[in-house]
């Protein structure tokens, strides 16, 4: 682990080839899983100031969700997360040509319809956050359905530190992403295969 400010980081960080392919996995973040996506009570806020822009780009059940019971809810763990149909995918998926699951939030943000993008916990994934009273745990979400992701980011010499600098930036600062870089790069270079004996 590396301890940056007041954050542990899983070493993956470092270790972990990265770079989401969407022409292999389509997606699939958006609508696998049995909850929605981790949001903060102030995302909800955001989510519900921005729904009138992206209730025309939701699927028709999803927008009857969204409206019956709101925009998110308390999962089984206790944790506040993105409404969901069908018992798995986030109501506001949406789709583009081909089948390619995009985030009707993030559509909505490029196409300036909005000026607010989507839930942290999405635009880092693969990564979770843990809060504890002292300190955020980083954590690398391994997953079947990333496996492209990591073959794409091997093959482009991408490291997982690397492929989400803005959203670690938007998160935890500039500074704390400059003192992470440099560990990750003193890491790399101790242990160049990225993988510690």
């Amino acid at each position: 682990m590396f301890q940056i400010q007041n954050t542990l980081v899983s070493l993956d960080l470092a270790e972990q080839f990265f770079c989401c392919d969407l022409s292999k996995c389509l997606g699939a973040c958006c609508i696998e899983g049995d909850a929605g996506a981790p949001v903060t009570s102030e995302e909800v806020s955001e989510i519900e100031r921005v729904l009138p822009e992206v209730e025309g780009d939701l699927l028709p059940r999803a927008l009857k969700e969204v409206r019956e019971s709101g925009v998110a809810y308390t999962d089984e763990e206790g944790d506040l997360v993105t409404t969901i149909i069908d018992g798995r995918n986030c109501a506001f998926t949406c789709y583009a040509p081909g089948g390619v699951c995009l985030c009707a939030l993030e559509k909505a943000f490029r196409e300036g319809r909005t000026n607010w993008k989507k839930p942290a916990s999405c635009a880092l994934y693969p990564l979770r956050l843990k809060e504890y009273p002292t300190f955020t745990a980083v954590n690398y979400h391994r997953w079947k359905i990333c496996r492209d992701a990591e073959t794409l980011g091997r093959k482009k010499g991408i490291r997982l530190y690397q492929f989400l600098r803005e959203p670690l930036i938007a998160r935890f600062g500039s500074e704390w992403y400059a003192e992470l870089e440099a560990a990750c790069e003193l890491y790399l270079h101790e242990y160049p295969t990225g993988l510690r004996d």
